[in-house]
């Protein structure tokens, strides 16, 4: 199966399920529904020309989310767009999602929220920019990524998001049986060949095995220290670890005493694993900036290992580096 650049999606997935209070929507959704509503835009048929709203792409509002995402997507994926009119990547983007939406015949489906008018569905995912695509299958997210991606490489994130769930959800085999000819590339994208240690490391780390997981990518590096996969690989593995085994009240603990670098890590990891990345970055160059000796190297070192949780032209990452350097000389 292929899978998404880890640099994409590592930190975004990571607090994802934690960010998205599904039950809050739902509260909101059935106290919208005691008021006049307008008919979900999924209603009407598909456009012509594989684009635009029709019975697969429709847009979301908070009074619709509970029925038109969490409820449909335990029969398909529903592919939410998280975008805005202002925002020049989403016209790009998001065309692209539905030309694709529309030829799948229903396998998988794109919700679009407009986020100026949504703001609180934004803010229960911790979107940080847009656009933001995240996946949802029954009810829960199960992956996402941001920025205005090339068409074939949002067709492998589609194809490895049916093969992952074909077999758990009923609406996407019933779908593909009825796909015509012409659409079915969507469905048999060739995959690239599997390399074994890192099905391996992939297998530890989705069984909660991080240190064997931290191990197998650690000696993919030790015969190819340039392997690119294998490095984003592992800095996600240290930080879901470090994640998962977080204090709750680390970044309260931190801001009490500025001082304590070992808090300040476990803050920012934090604050990364809830999608506060500026936070967490501003945190750890603060950090640089006034410590000195191992401790200011810590916390460099720290917050390297953190830029390689995402892709290197983003802009966060960009803006931090500028900091730090700053920081440093």
């Amino acid at each position: 199966m292929t899978r998404p650049d880890p640099r994409q999606t590592a930190a975004l997935s990571a607090g994802l399920s934690g960010a998205v209070d599904l039950s809050a929507l739902k509260a909101r959704a059935d106290a919208a529904r005691q008021a006049p509503t307008p008919s979900p835009a999924g209603a009407a048929p598909p456009s012509e020309g594989g684009g635009g709203e029709g019975a697969f792409v429709f847009e979301v509002t908070e009074a619709t989310f509970q029925a038109d995402v969490v409820e449909r997507s335990l029969q398909v994926p529903v592919v939410v767009d998280l975008w805005a009119e202002w925002c020049g990547p989403c016209k790009q983007l998001s065309p692209v999602l539905e030309r694709l939406a529309n030829a799948s015949n229903g396998a998988w489906v794109l919700a679009k929220v407009d986020v100026d008018a949504n703001p609180r569905i934004a803010q229960l995912f911790g979107v940080q920019s847009i656009p933001t695509v995240v996946a949802i299958a029954g009810g829960q997210p199960v992956d996402a990524f941001t920025g205005a991606q090339p068409e074939p490489q949002i067709r492998q994130w589609i194809n490895a998001l049916l093969d992952a769930l074909r077999d758990q959800l009923p609406g996407i085999q019933a779908a593909e049986a009825g796909v015509d000819a012409d659409d079915a590339d969507i469905a048999e994208i060739p995959e690239e060949p599997v390399d074994p240690r890192f099905m391996a490391a992939e297998d530890a780390f989705e069984q909660g095995d991080f240190a064997a997981a931290e191990a197998a990518y650690e000696q993919i590096l030790a015969a190819e220290p340039a392997n690119e996969d294998a490095k984003a690989a592992l800095a996600q593995v240290k930080f879901t670890a470090r994640a998962e085994a977080a204090d709750p009240s680390a970044v309260a603990k931190a801001d009490a005493d500025p001082a304590d670098v070992d808090a300040q890590l476990a803050a920012a990891d934090v604050e990364v694993a809830q999608l506060q990345v500026d936070e967490a970055f501003a945190r750890l160059i603060n950090t640089v900036r006034v410590s000195g000796g191992d401790d200011r190297d810590k916390a460099r070192s720290h917050l390297v290992e953190l830029f390689g949780l995402f892709p290197a032209d983003d802009p966060r990452v960009a803006k931090a580096r500028r900091n730090l350097a700053s920081a440093l000389f």
